[in-house]
């Protein structure tokens, strides 16, 4: 099994500091404002375990100012069932007519975003219809096969999913870690407190990035930082696609996977 270990007690415990990165998003809403804009392409927004889409509301709310077409995933609580641990997430019959039926209506890719869980989701619909999906982008979400053990809601997720992360094939940890079959970014916490950081990053290709912010993984929708990031991704063309750029004052905000030498 991989050295890569769960999240410490103590990082977990600090998840309680989402609450304040809630706070923060209303103190943040006049510098949100400047955040760039796009073409109003259709986004569709994937919510994490145990969670529905009233947690991704201040994220879509936020996409809708900046003026694009926001959706939840349309069903219900997150509970990670319909998942095969040999065959993977499969993209169901709902969720590919509700992506085809979006991007009908809009004429338009769309953007999916998933947040934990949800980003697992995401990439795995995008490989089932790719040519229906613009990028994707991946909040904590622990799909690169390091260790799928590290995380502290194990136990949570084998009661409600009805699954044992320990029947995860090795064929399967390596079909879930290849990148997407478009650009993709991953944002991740180094301060993570419920799955390992380490299982939350892409590998490097010409259409990946990893993108490091200061944040708890329960806070990662709402953190302003993250918000920035993702309006910023967004705001590129289609077919426009370009690594985040760090430089200047960004520099001391946002690491990549290969910063070790961060502070945070």
């Amino acid at each position: 099994m991989s050295a890569i270990k769960r999240p410490s007690l103590l990082l977990a415990a600090l998840e309680g500091r989402s609450f304040y990165e809630l706070g923060a998003l209303g103190l943040s809403f006049p510098f949100l404002q400047a955040a760039p804009k796009g073409d109003g392409h259709p986004v569709i927004a994937y919510p994490g375990f145990l969670t529905s889409d009233w947690s991704t509301l201040p994220l879509r709310l936020f996409l809708s100012s900046r003026g694009y077409s926001s959706y939840g995933w349309g069903m219900g609580r997150n509970y990670g069932r319909g998942i095969d641990m040999v065959a993977g997430v499969p993209a169901d019959a709902v969720s590919l007519r509700r992506l085809e039926e979006i991007v009908e209506k809009h004429g338009k890719k769309a953007t999916l975003i998933g947040w934990s869980l949800g980003g697992i989701y995401a990439r795995e619909i995008s490989r089932q219809r790719p040519d229906l999906v613009r990028q994707v982008i991946t909040m904590g979400s622990p799909f690169n096969g390091k260790n799928p053990e590290a995380t502290n809601v194990k136990k949570l997720f084998e009661h409600f999913s009805g699954h044992e992360l320990s029947e995860i094939t090795p064929e399967l940890i390596e079909l879930a870690s290849q990148p997407p079959p478009v650009p993709a970014t991953a944002i991740f916490t180094r301060t993570d407190g419920i799955a390992a950081w380490e299982c939350c990053i892409e590998r490097e290709t010409d259409h990946t990035e990893n993108i490091g912010v200061l944040s708890s993984h329960t806070g990662l929708g709402f953190n302003p930082m993250v918000l920035w990031i993702i309006a910023d991704r967004l705001a590129q063309g289609e077919g426009k696609w370009s690594p985040f750029d760090r430089s200047g004052l960004k520099s001391y905000i946002y690491s990549d996977s290969a910063d070790t030498d961060s502070w945070w």
